[in-house]
């Protein structure tokens, strides 16, 4: 299970949303770039990075930002936020951004994921994000009527490279992953699920390992790394 720590982009600075809102943001730093270096250099091999202002735009908005991450590090980094068509996809990996997080579209247009995994395989990231098992979109400032799990069904043979798994209540709120809601989602897809939201202490990564048979590959963690209570070299060991 690898551990993949997140840098989440507001107007050029790194921030953390509680539970999504905008209104509750937490600035860590002026520069992502520096962020990113820190994760790099406490051994991380891939790195989250969420334009948020293009989540909610629906477009991209922290491009730039982006660019100076890609060209300040050497490790893969995967994207998401506001990427609503293929021109946007070809853009960020004709820069070099490693794989891309399809959101709000897989929703909309399941159709759009399937053709952006045929032409890049291997590449394309779903990111289902649920309040109370409810996929939620656009920021996630609207909650649909679809099942989180009926939603991931859809692209079980489409080469979704995986899926991110959020649960929405304990996003930013360090109360400690959904265990059950993705062991639930990883036994009814094949594809490897990358869990996300609550994760506060090394013990919350001890519980998600207790599931990486059930196919959770990984864990996105972000404001446990800013506030300290969670390790990042100590979570990578561990989960080697």
């Amino acid at each position: 299970m690898i551990i993949i720590p997140a840098v989440d982009i507001k107007q050029g600075k790194c921030v953390r949303l509680l539970q999504g809102r905008m209104e509750e943001t937490t600035q860590y730093s002026e520069d992502p770039l520096k962020i990113a270096q820190r994760w790099e250099a406490e051994g991380a091999s891939l790195i989250h990075v969420v334009d948020l202002d293009g989540a909610f735009a629906k477009e991209v908005k922290n491009l730039k930002t982006i660019q100076n991450i890609l060209s300040g590090i050497n490790v893969p980094i995967q994207v998401g936020g506001g990427i609503r068509d293929l021109k946007t996809i070809e853009m960020y990996i004709s820069m070099g951004v490693s794989r891309i997080i399809i959101g709000s579209e897989a929703l909309y247009n399941p159709d759009f994921v399937k053709k952006a995994c045929l032409k890049f395989s291997g590449r394309i990231v779903v990111g289902i994000d649920a309040r109370n098992g409810k996929v939620a979109v656009e920021g996630w400032s609207r909650t649909s009527e679809t099942n989180a799990i009926d939603l991931a069904k859809q692209f079980e043979s489409c080469g979704v490279a995986a899926i991110n798994f959020t649960d929405i209540h304990r996003d930013g709120m360090q109360t400690g992953p959904n265990i059950e809601e993705t062991a639930l989602l990883a036994e009814a897809v094949s594809i490897p699920i990358v869990a996300s939201g609550g994760v506060s202490t090394i013990q919350d990564i001890k519980n998600l390992l207790k599931i990486e048979f059930k196919g959770v590959t990984g864990v996105i963690t972000g404001k446990a790394l800013y506030e300290g209570t969670l390790d990042l070299k100590e979570a990578i060991r561990i989960s080697k």
